[in-house]
Parts: structure tokens; sequence; C-alpha cells
């Protein structure tokens, strides 16, 4: 009511008035409401649209980092493939820029260890009337006022040493966190490597096991010819011919995806050719040499999440020093040196002006918190309670590291036996089957007896490489957990 009293109000009283009101009042509105309409969807059940032109930049940042070039010719070995991963993954880089700006934070801290110098200029201009007698004469004053301070804390009882030391185990830490993420890339480009290897290992022998049901469901069409099987003979026959399509189908669909994982790890685009190492050319060891108890005492001296928390633990014990010293007092140096110019003028007298003159100022402070409401006592408590947290860290991760390496050792060694067993599973089944098919191609065998032993074969086949790159992927596993996997990368020299 009181709006609208107001708006009659005027419009009685200038109508032209009151329209430019309106057209104001509406054009802040709908100005209010564009806004609004970029910040949030006009409505929940809608999706929200980006502003315009916003698709062009977001595809621009999406392509700003080129991809990866792949040589589609080349065999990669995995060493060739974890070099391309830790130039061109951006997880790597993400980290390391994370550590870069923990060495400027830590150049910040040093900072403090050194004066401060700061250049001002103060320039000043003011007119009122002054009373003269009885009249207000009008005065205009100016100053303008160059100057260098310095200012300087030259005790703190250890508060700047505390936080440098802080700073230089942050940084420590968020090293040992791009470790982390390198160890994490380098793991997980092998993994999908051997993957990739399992996934073609596991279309060869699903095309081998297409080859054997065809010459099975073959061998079965030529005697149904000539009377010697049946009908339910060439429809099993046939079955397992289909059956071997659908899983040889699956294996090549697997390839592409185990393929394009890869391929995503290393930067480059998902639908590149790539060639690897055929998993026949992968030596591996014989046997398992490596106690475990040397593993998990490895592992507590080179994982770096371990190392992290330790360097979290010390800042933690660095803040605590800090928080010490303010209970202690200060001693703070101030010091400016400068010119100071004025101009002045009144109505009654003519302008007057003062050239430079010399000025500096000095000043040693010292300054002590008495009271602060528990202020400090409440910092130095968090601080504390910040280091025993940490240290409680240190600990999980070391129950955790220890049964990481034991798990992977278990499994290792079980991959081990499984290598071995798949291995003389393949020998005994392939034998199996061509005995088999020699049998039934003589009559001494029915087709049910054939079938088996091809489908035997084919599981045979199937487990055969599922447990070499199951090794293969051990191996790495541990040496993942045990944190040997960065020793050796530091170790590797690059052209």
């Amino acid at each position: 009511m009181r709006w609208r009293s107001l708006l009659k109000s005027m419009i009685d009283k200038s109508p032209v008035q009151a329209a430019r009101l309106l057209v104001f009042a509406g054009t802040m509105l709908c100005a209010l409401r564009c806004v609004q309409g970029q910040l949030i969807s006009s409505d929940p059940e809608k999706p929200f649209q980006a502003p315009s032109g916003f698709a062009s930049k977001q595809r621009e940042a999406a392509e700003q980092d080129p991809r990866t070039h792949m040589e589609a010719d080349h065999p990669y070995t995995v060493s060739e493939l974890v070099d391309l991963a830790e130039r061109h993954n951006p997880s790597t880089r993400a980290s390391w820029e994370n550590t870069r700006a923990a060495a400027a934070r830590l150049g910040i801290a040093r900072s403090d260890l050194l004066p401060a110098v700061n250049a001002v200029a103060l320039t000043n201009t003011t007119r009122e009337g002054i009373l003269f007698d009885d009249v207000f004469v009008q005065q205009t004053l100016g100053i303008f006022q160059p100057m260098l301070q310095l200012n300087y804390l030259i005790f703190d009882f250890g508060g700047r040493s505390a936080r440098i030391d802080e700073a230089r185990q942050q940084l420590l830490g968020a090293n040992l966190t791009f470790n982390r993420t390198f160890l994490d890339v380098l793991f997980e480009t092998m993994r999908r490597y051997y993957e990739f290897l399992n996934s073609m290992g596991q279309r060869d022998a699903a095309q081998a096991n297409f080859d054997n049901a065809e010459t099975v469901r073959n061998a079965v069409e030529a005697r149904l010819t000539v009377g010697l099987a049946t009908l339910p003979d060439a429809l099993e026959a046939r079955s397992a011919a289909a059956q071997a399509n659908f899983t040889l189908q699956a294996a090549i669909g697997d390839v592409d995806i185990r393929r394009g994982d890869l391929l995503s790890l290393l930067g480059a685009a998902p639908s590149d050719r790539l060639q690897v190492q055929p998993l026949a050319e992968i030596p591996t060891p014989d046997h398992l040499d490596t106690d475990v108890h040397e593993a998990t005492e490895r592992s507590l001296s080179l994982r770096p999440e371990i190392g992290e928390q330790t360097a979290e633990r010390e800042a933690a014990r660095a803040e605590i020093r800090a928080a010490r010293s303010a209970y202690f007092p200060t001693l703070q140096f101030q010091g400016q040196v400068g010119e100071f110019r004025s101009y002045g003028k009144q109505d009654l007298f003519p302008a007057t002006y003062t050239g430079p003159q010399g000025e500096w100022n000095v000043n040693v402070t010292l300054e002590w918190d008495v009271f602060d409401g528990g202020r400090r006592s409440n910092q130095l408590a968090e601080a504390r309670a910040v280091e025993r947290k940490a240290q409680a860290q240190i600990d999980q991760t070391r129950d955790d590291v220890e049964q990481q390496v034991w798990t992977a050792y278990i499994a290792l060694r079980t991959a081990f036996y499984q290598r071995d067993a798949a291995a003389a599973l393949l020998t005994a089944s392939q034998s199996s089957y061509d005995a088999a098919l020699r049998a039934y191609q003589l009559g001494l065998r029915s087709t049910v007896d054939v079938v088996s032993a091809q489908r035997t074969l084919a599981q045979a086949r199937s487990s055969d490489v599922s447990a070499r790159t199951t090794l293969l992927t051990g191996l790495a596993g541990l040496a993942y957990r045990t944190g040997d996997l960065l020793q050796t990368a530091s170790r590797k020299s690059h052209p």
C-alpha cells in the first residue's frame, strides 16, 4: 500500500517523471532476471543452460593439451608405455604443479626473515570555510608527501623459523604426494597393459577355439552325409561352433575396450591404433625369490604414503613451536624517510607554497599480548591434536601397507602355481582333444566326447593366457605395494 500511494502521488504531481521511473524499474528487473538466468536454471525440472559462447570456450579448454602421438606400426613395450604415461598423464602434471605451489609457499614463509620496504605517496586536498573575525573565509590546503617505509620484525622467539620449518615439511609432503601419484600412474599403466595383453590372448584363444569347433562341425557334417552320424550329433556340433563364435566376438570387442583404456591413460585418443609387444615375448621368472618380511621392511621405508604423513606430523610439530612463540613478546622496527610539500590559499591572502622538506621517523616497538581470551591456548591445543592425529594416521597406514604387501605376496605366489598348473592343463587338454578328434574320425569316439574335449581345450587356452597375465600383474602389484616401482623409475635413464 505504501508503494501504491507513493506512485499515485508521483503520477499526480509529474506523470513524465513517473513514466521514467517505471521504465527504469522495468529495465532493472529485466537485467536482474538475465543475471539470475546465468547463475542458476530457471526451473528445477530443466537443465542449466550455459551462457552464449561458453561451449566454444569449453571445447577450446578441452583441446588445449595436444594428444599423444602413437606410432601405429611400432610394437610398444611396457617400458615405453610407462615413459609415455609419465610425460603425458594429466594427474602427474597436476601433482607436480601442487608441488611447485608448496615451494612457493616456502619462499613466502622465508620472506618474513627479511625487512619489507614500501614506497608510499600521500596526497590530500581540503577546502573549507574558516571563521576569520566576523566572516567565513574559504581556505584551500593541499599536501604531497612521498616516503619510503621499512618494517622489520627483529625478534619473535622462534615464530618465523617454526613457520618456515612447517612450510618446508609441507613441501616435502607435496613432493611425496607427487611420488605417490607417479607410483599410481606407473602401476595403472602396467595393469592396463597386461589387461590389454590378456584380452588379446583371450581373443587368440577364442579364435583357436572357434577353428577347432568348426573342424569338429565339419567332421560331424561329413559323417552325417554318409550316414555315420545322427542329426542330434550334428546339432550338438553346430551349437558348439555357434557358442565359440559368440565367445570370439565378445573377445574381439573386449580387445578394443582394453586398448582404449590404455590409450586414454597415455593421453592419446581411445580410437587410435596401438601395437604392443606380444605376451609370448615377455619373460617371466621361474619362481618367486622374494621374502615377504624383506618386502614388508622395504615398503615401510619406500612407500610415499608413510613419508607424506611423516612430513605432516613434522609440520604439526613446527606449528606447535609457532603456537608456543605467541606467548612471548615481539620486537619490531619501523622507520620511514621522505619529504613534505604543502600548498595553501585563503580568499583574503595570496597563495603560499612550501617546498620539499625532509623528514624521518623511527619506532622500535615491544609488543606482548597479555590476555587474548584463550586464543593462544586453543591454538596450541589444536596443533597438538593435529600432531597426535598425524601419528595415528602413520600407524594406520603402516598396518594397511603391511596387509597390502602380504596380500600382494600371496597373490603372486598363487599366480606362480596357477601358471604352472595352467601350462600343464593346456598340454593335457591339447593332447586329449587331438586324440578324441582322431578317434572320432575313425569312428571310435562319440560326438559328445569330441565336443567335450574341444570345450575343455578352449577353457585350458583361456586359463593359460589368464594365468600368465595374472603373474605379470602380480609381479607389478608386489613392486607397487613395496614401492620398488619408484626405485626402478628413479634409476631409469631417459634420453
